[in-house]
């Protein structure tokens, strides 16, 4: 069944092309996080038991020891994206205080440069001379502008360090749970840990490519490879480790 099209009265109260072209929000900060906080916990959790498994200790220590991993990598996760937000969002604020400083000193050069930004991007002198004009018209929306064509970044549009923090946080604590699955359920088995973690691999893949418009399966292989590639590495370390222990 066809979805219903909109009546030309929506479409004439719309903006041009809103009504069926829209856009993610890409300036939230909640996507990366999240996306980094999942892939994180399962890798981490995912080689850590296999790192520990591979020393030949028994199911209690791999839970335990994964256990440990989750919640300190969860607190490191949001505690380092709250800082990294944090001191991105400071930066800003410290270029918004340089380009105030720059327009109540220099506001004709100011005004220039907005006019050459404009002309830049194709619009005639008189165009972009009037523009220019109405957006040093106010103050704050000229440094808005200015900063957004300069630096590539809109102060009115900050990512939350708290948004970061939390989706770490959360989206850590669901990748690196994960792997543990087998052991929690009573199944005391390395492999069923390692294939659990493999398959949550691949689904984070996909949906974190489903996001961003390429290839699911392309983004499912490519994650597992890299999982793959940590977990075997950690496995090597923790067997030799082992190997090592006397009884």
């Amino acid at each position: 069944m066809s979805e219903p099209q909109p009546g030309p009265d929506a479409i004439e109260d719309a903006l041009p092309h809103e009504f069926d072209h829209t856009h993610s929000n890409v300036s939230g900060g909640w996507l990366r996080a999240a996306t980094f906080g999942a892939m994180d916990g399962l890798v981490t959790n995912t080689s850590l038991i296999a790192g520990v498994g591979g020393a030949g200790v028994d199911a209690h220590t791999v839970i335990l020891s994964g256990v440990a991993g989750l919640v300190a990598g969860a607190f490191s996760m949001a505690l380092g994206e709250f800082a990294s937000v944090s001191t991105a969002n400071e930066q800003i604020e410290a270029e918004v205080k340089v380009e105030t400083r720059s327009q109540a000193r220099y506001p004709e050069a100011e005004q220039a440069e907005l006019v050459e930004t404009f002309t830049a991007m194709g619009m005639s002198e008189a165009t972009a001379e009037a523009a220019a004009a109405e957006v040093h018209n106010d103050s704050a929306r000229a440094v808005n502008i200015h900063l957004t064509h300069e630096l590539g970044v809109n102060p009115s549009e900050k990512p939350s360090p708290v948004v970061a923090a939390g989706s770490s946080f959360l989206m850590f604590c669901v990748g690196a749970i994960i792997p543990l699955i087998p052991y929690l359920l009573g199944f005391e088995s390395l492999v069923a840990g390692l294939t659990v973690g493999g398959i949550g691999l691949l689904i984070v893949g996909a949906i974190a490519a489903s996001f961003t418009a390429k290839s699911k399966v392309r983004g499912a292989l490519r994650q597992l490879a890299f999982g793959v590639i940590a977990v075997a590495a950690t496995y090597l370390v923790g067997a030799l480790i082992g190997v090592g222990i006397p009884g």
